[in-house]
């Protein structure tokens, strides 16, 4: 009881403190650049200051965001997108400092309109701020969300500060606000970890904190960037739903165009920590006026029709005119197929000699479920259930799907890192088939040498303790193929065919940006001169402009080296732009093959059908005009874990 009235004491202190704080702070309503702003950012300026210099993130911008709208803030890494975001709330990290500039903010069209910038970064008015008037959806909820707190607890704390709800009726709107954002059994879900929850649903988890207090801006610091197509449509949907209901402005942060054009009404392109053109979604699109914004759309791999439908509607607008308002719209046709995802859907297509035949393969994980003092069980978890696969010499095949589908783990079967539990990987490169499945890691040895990979993360693939010489060079020297002089000299010539100097041989990865570590990644899987490449999510990571090199490199050296790729993505617009042919996995299972062309233009399983009506279009004119296709497989079927 006394525990409970020091706290009400305490929120009371805090809440006249926070008043006079943000009477401080007023300004006149004649300072705002727009009578229709909600947000008005003038000559910001957001420094970061450390023992190698200075760097300007936010760079004396100026940015208007108009109520009900959706304002996407769009540029590559180190534009100053998230230092923006967090300036306008005051969560810069250390040692970054607002320097100059007014954040005016006005969140009643009635209401005061507040200098932001002015309150003190831990005082009680800011505070007051944060998750009651403006809600901020953080990109990676695993690292947002607390590991030692339940999802209940984390949630229930923006409304125990910011209203005067008693505990159970605060659980109540927890669970209802859970149930909202379309999180299944939130009555259970409310006491779940965020260790227990996929990413879509701790992204749900992120978006109803944000959402809770009824903020008057929602800012989306990329929200949906590590998720999968399909995972992303249902966040993107429940934002556009809940942005209408709640009659709230948005601020979305992301460096997928595809996304822009989706769901924005007003765009804001960001370089270097300075705004370079700003405009209506149509206009940005179709009618970009600075070379940045012309280089981000160029760079875009273009999908030329979705699902065999035109590539715009048959009455194109004019630059200018009105497109579908921010957030997706829910007059989107939504189509249920349901098909069995143990069959294989196969393309008839004529194919060159197979490098490698991947025949009934099968992979299974040991699992112990239960809690740690009640009953435990072991259970089997099928990554890959039974695949068949042939990749041809010389081609690329793409191998799409989910998180959990079992792709990555199929790529790592092949390059063995994984036994696997049944099937047979029959690899010929013209002196007889040999199963790799079947044998020992001394008779595996030559063939590491002809089966390399391509890692996700440029980050953490490279060790970072070893000079990029020792990194590209180990695999030679592992294999007794150079050493000394002859290995130094086989190093730079890699660097340079990768488009690096060969005079950055003696650094260390950290002095790379995440694309020269990419390259370096390349090199070290070239440098034994293989046969058979995997690249798994080899260009997820990395900004679309430095994507479009990447990807550029690789078929270049697929011409001179004569390269086999298996390409292993989430990115259905990258895999239909270089990819020769396309396999599509669900939960372990193989379910449509055949040639890119063919399976984008005519997707047959019920499964793909889904995917491909999931991916954004770079677009704003076919906003709304696509049919959205759900999957659910044949009632009574069992879907087997994938991992």
């Amino acid at each position: 009881m006394f525990s409970a009235r020091r706290r009400i004491r305490e929120r009371d202190r805090a809440a006249r403190a926070a008043q006079r704080g943000l009477a401080g702070a007023v300004v006149d309503a004649a300072e705002l650049s727009d009578a229709e702003a909600i947000l008005d950012i003038q000559g910001l300026k957001t420094t970061f200051h450390s023992d190698e210099g200075t760097v300007h993130a936010v760079d004396d911008i100026d940015l208007v965001v108009r109520r009900g709208r959706t304002t996407c803030i769009v540029g590559e890494s180190g534009s100053g997108k998230s230092a923006t975001a967090r300036s306008i709330l005051q969560v810069v990290d250390n040692p970054g400092l607002i320097e100059d500039g007014r954040i005016l903010f006005r969140a009643d069209p009635e209401g005061p309109v507040r200098d932001l910038a002015a309150l003190r970064s831990k005082g009680d008015a800011i505070r007051s701020v944060r998750g009651r008037e403006i809600g901020i959806i953080f990109q990676e909820p695993m690292s947002a969300l607390s590991p030692v707190h339940t999802i209940g607890n984390q949630i229930s704390e923006v409304l125990e500060l910011h209203s005067d709800l008693g505990p159970a009726q605060i659980r109540e709107r927890v669970i209802d606000e859970l149930n909202n954002v379309g999180i299944p059994r939130p009555d259970e879900r409310i006491d779940a970890f965020t260790f227990q929850l996929s990413g879509g649903m701790r992204q749900r988890a992120m978006i109803a904190m944000a959402l809770i207090a009824r903020p008057a801006l929602l800012i989306a610091d990329e929200p949906t960037t590590a998720l999968d197509v399909t995972t992303q449509a249902q966040i993107l949907d429940l934002l556009g739903e809940l942005k209408v209901e709640l009659s709230m402005t948005m601020i979305f942060i992301t460096h997928d165009l595809g996304v822009v054009a989706e769901i924005a009404d007003d765009v804001v392109v960001m370089r270097h920590g300075k705004v370079v053109e700003t405009g209506p979604v149509d206009q940005i699109f179709h009618d970009p006026q600075h070379d940045y914004t012309k280089e981000l759309l160029a760079s875009l791999p273009q999908r030329s029709a979705p699902l065999g439908e035109p590539e715009a509607p048959e009455a194109t607008p004019a630059v200018g005119d009105a497109v579908p308002d921010g957030g997706r719209p829910g007059s989107v046709d939504v189509v249920e197929v349901v098909s069995d995802p143990r069959e294989t859907v196969r393309h008839e297509h004529p194919q060159a000699r197979p490098l490698l035949r991947i025949r009934d393969l099968r992979m299974e994980f040991d699992a112990v479920s239960g809690t740690m003092f009640g009953r435990r069980r072991k259970e089997k978890i099928v990554a890959v259930n039974g695949v068949d696969l042939d990749i041809a010499e010389g081609e690329t095949l793409g191998l799409v799907g989910e998180s959990g589908c079992g792709k990555t783990t199929l790529g790592r079967c092949v390059m063995r890192a994984y036994d696997p539990t049944g099937g047979e990987l029959l690899y010929d490169d013209g002196s007889g088939a040999v199963d790799l499945a079947g044998l020992s890691q001394k008779q595996l040895l030559p063939y590491r040498r002809q089966v390399r990979m391509v890692f996700q993360d440029p980050y953490g693939s490279l060790n970072p303790r070893m000079t990029v010489r020792q990194v590209i060079g180990e695999p030679l020297r592992v294999a007794g193929l150079a050493r000394g002089s002859e290995l130094d000299d086989r190093v730079e010539t890699m660097l340079e065919r990768v488009g690096l100097r060969s005079s950055m041989a003696s650094r260390y990865p950290h002095a790379f940006s995440g694309g020269e570590r990419q390259r370096i990644g390349i090199a070290r899987a070239l440098i034994t001169s293989p046969k058979l490449v995997i690249a798994d999510e080899a260009v997820s990571a990395l900004d679309v402009s430095v994507r479009t090199q990447i990807l550029e490199l690789l078929a270049d050296l697929q011409d001179e080296l004569g390269l086999t790729y298996l390409f292993i993505s989430h990115d259905l617009s990258v895999v239909e732009r270089i990819c020769d042919r396309v396999a599509v996995m669900y939960y372990g299972n193989l379910v449509e093959e055949g040639p890119a062309e063919q399976l984008f233009a005519n997707p047959q399983h019920g499964y793909t059908r889904a995917l491909l009506s999931a991916v954004p279009v770079a677009d704003p004119r076919v906003r709304g005009t696509r049919e959205r296709v759900v999957y659910r497989p044949d009632e009574g079927e069992s879907e087997e874990s994938a991992a």
